[in-house]
């Protein structure tokens, strides 16, 4: 079996370490890997935004199955693409793939499916989000509706910090367009945990809870990253409330994509 893993992150790096000892596996490439899958996978030199010749080398090398890692390719359609030519790719179509793409389009679909989420405003106007902020209680979270690589999102303590953070996205577009919408949610207090689960748009199999560690520094300081590492199984997820997240988040998460017409598999 031949597999092209799409990404150059520790996430890519960590699923090309678990296929390479896979026996069903006989080639491994990764676009465009980095210096430790080097170890596991051929390197091919393509961006995982160049979707038109990631489709090509995957038609080339008759690829059997190709994993997509990184956001930014899910949303631009790598999945629709590849599967209008028949290749099989594990991943999200684009219409799925903005629950993901689009925080303000995730508060809007957790709203209409009552799944839990913190209280939120949605702004694309800068002056009614400073608005907003300067009549708030603080902390606050603000986040860049878009894809920012995993540095979109700020906690702000006071106001200061909640107006520099806005006009850093909407005004000097510190994320290009993925700042020019912005979210403005309560601040939740405690420990945080990362869910992930496989979906065929219908049922739902969940993975061990696992806590992600966002930002750089030690000691919880610092700008946000896309991730500095990660651990799993958490001591602090019961049994219970790992039921509660299926019952509560996964699976009404899966059925409502199933009713907006867009499968989450």
């Amino acid at each position: 079996m031949k597999i092209l893993v799409i990404g150059s992150g520790g996430r890519e790096h960590a699923i090309c370490w678990k296929l390479a000892k896979s026996p069903l596996v006989d080639k491994l490439y990764a676009a465009p890997g980095n210096a430790g899958i080097f170890r596991h996978a051929e390197l091919v030199n393509i961006r995982v935004d160049d979707i038109d010749n990631l489709l090509r080398f995957a038609k080339e090398k008759s690829i059997d199955l190709t994993v997509v890692g990184p956001e930014v390719a899910l949303a631009l359609g790598i999945v629709d693409r590849f599967e209008a030519e028949r290749l099989k790719i594990f991943g999200p179509t684009k219409l799925a793939a903005e629950i993901e793409a689009s925080k303000a389009y995730a508060k809007q679909f957790m709203r209409k499916y009552h799944i839990p989420t913190a209280s939120y405003m949605a702004f694309e106007d800068m002056k009614e989000a400073l608005r907003f902020v300067k009549a708030s209680s603080y902390p606050l979270v603000i986040k860049a509706d878009g894809l920012a690589a995993g540095k979109g999102v700020s906690v702000v303590k006071n106001y200061e910090g909640a107006e520099k953070t806005i006009k850093d996205m909407m005004q000097k577009r510190q994320f290009g367009a993925a700042g020019a919408k912005i979210i403005v949610e309560d601040f939740l207090v405690g420990e945080e945990a990362s869910v992930f689960a496989f979906t065929d748009g219908k049922s739902v199999l969940p993975l061990i809870p696992s806590q992600d560690h966002k930002r750089v520094g030690d000691s919880d300081t610092g700008p946000n990253t896309g991730g500095m590492g990660a651990y799993a199984p958490v001591p602090f997820v019961s049994e219970k409330m790992q039921k509660d997240i299926l019952d509560l988040v996964l699976e009404p998460t899966v059925a409502g994509m199933a009713e907006e017409r867009r499968p989450f598999r």
